[in-house]
């Protein structure tokens, strides 16, 4: 495989690298997800998903930090699969299947930042449905000139962002001790936490929706080329990411809990400039919403920044189209693989709906990248233990064993419709490779020989 990291410049330190992990994180997904969670567990209960969410991301982030610290390419776990399971055919139809994934799910997860940051801004200005579509296009053309310029000026735009972001976090959970609440933040009723059918799917979908906030941990992994001294600020940043976003993540939750009742919050589709509007009045609200737009766009140019790494890897490597490989003569990035996913990212906000997109996104991912990448880690301990590995997760296997549960426990609740599809699309991918690019690729082998 060809070392992809060389072709790039390790311009990204570790202070840059995790604000691009936490801003990717945050993104609008925790200001459209609480009314979702909150309505699912039917009360304050609510925070068991929040708390199931970050566990997750620590599981599973022990197996990226694991991977990324030993192959610190562009492309993470496009070059992950390979690796973990060998460069024979079976391995590189997995890192195949990945790149197959991410030419679909990465502009989904840029349309649902984009349709989102559409949704909050009608708080400010009354959209109809086609002026929303114009805006989320509009967003996402907007971000991909941003990106369209060297890392290391990338990097201190991403410090600025989260400073942003970490302020609108630190405000919204002060601003919660004002009127705080303690029976409705932690009035839970007798049957909460019964272990009934109702609350195991509950939890279920409130923590499709929690998980889907918490995306992004593993960023710094797909920019493995671009991180300096990658052996150790790349497990660094995965866990101080994991560390901060989830204390605020559930500072908020309890903080909005203590606000009002469950019931409202979960009717609202404005919930923090509800809930800021609440404490301080009408000009706190419109504020605040501003404040979300911003941290909505901060991480539009997060995902898309990482994931314009994983084609162009693929393509290095002969495992996807050429032309993907080039990168900017002058700025040294890879704008073919950025326009070619900004360009169905802008597609996919103007056709697809919120709530369909963040549980496309999940289903699509859960199989190949979560479950395969972490069967994977275990599988490769097994072959190859006496690799040398920069960093070890701890109580390994544990942390991949577990995880592996979870993300089929959250996968299976959700809709068959998505699983089907899913699958399909998939299995779809793995006829493409057998019948399409393996012959071509043994082709080009026969020539050169």
């Amino acid at each position: 495989m060809a070392e992809t990291s060389t072709h790039l410049e390790r311009g990204l330190s570790l202070t840059q690298a995790t604000a691009i992990n936490m801003i990717d994180m945050v993104g609008i997904g925790p200001f459209v997800t609480i009314p979702f969670i909150v309505g699912a567990m039917r009360g304050p209960q609510c925070v068991l998903a929040w708390l199931l969410g970050a566990a997750l991301a620590f599981l599973d982030g022990s197996v990226w930090a694991e991977l990324g610290a030993k192959w610190p390419m562009a492309g993470g776990s496009y070059v992950f699969l390979q690796k973990v399971y060998g460069e024979n055919r079976f391995g590189k139809m997995m890192s195949f299947l990945l790149v197959w994934q991410t030419i679909i799910q990465a502009p989904l997860v840029v349309a649902s930042a984009a349709i989102g940051f559409s949704k909050y801004l009608t708080y400010l200005v009354s959209l109809n449905g086609i002026q929303q579509k114009m805006v989320s296009g509009a967003l996402v053309i907007v971000v991909t000139i941003l990106l369209y310029r060297n890392i290391k000026s990338i990097g201190k735009i991403s410090v600025l962002l989260w400073i942003i972001t970490g302020g609108t976090f630190l405000w919204l959970i002060g601003s919660g001790f004002h009127n705080f609440n303690p029976k409705w933040a932690f009035g839970f009723s007798k049957d909460a936490f019964d272990l009934t059918p109702i609350f195991w799917v509950g939890l279920g979908q409130a923590s499709l929706q929690s998980v889907y906030s918490y995306l992004g941990y593993y960023n710094v992994c797909h920019l493995g080329g671009d991180i300096k001294n990658p052996e150790k600020n790349i497990p660094r940043s995965i866990f101080i990411s994991v560390s901060g976003i989830a204390i605020l993540y559930i500072g908020m939750q309890i903080m909005v809990s203590g606000a009002m009742p469950w019931q409202q919050i979960a009717g609202s589709n404005f919930i923090v400039s509800t809930y800021f509007e609440l404490i301080y009045g009408p000009f706190a609200g419109k504020l605040a919403t501003v404040l979300v737009l911003i941290i909505a766009s901060a991480s539009l140019l997060a995902v898309m920044l990482g994931y314009s790494r994983i084609p162009y890897a693929a393509a290095l490597d002969g495992n996807f189209f050429k032309i993907f490989a080039k990168l900017h003569p002058k700025k040294q990035f890879p704008y073919v693989s950025l326009l070619f996913l900004g360009g169905i990212g802008f597609i996919f906000s103007l056709l697809l709906k919120l709530t369909d997109v963040i549980k496309a996104i999940l289903t699509m991912r859960i199989i190949v990248q979560f479950v395969g990448q972490s069967i994977g880690v275990i599988y490769w301990h097994k072959t190859k233990p006496d690799d040398v590995r920069p960093y070890k997760m701890w109580l390994y296997p544990l942390p991949a064993i577990i995880g592996i549960i979870i993300w089929l426990f959250i996968l299976f609740s959700n809709n068959w419709q998505y699983i089907v599809g899913a699958t399909g699309f998939i299995l779809t991918g793995a006829a493409v490779y057998f019948i399409v690019i393996e012959p071509q690729k043994r082709k080009r082998e026969l020539e050169k020989a």
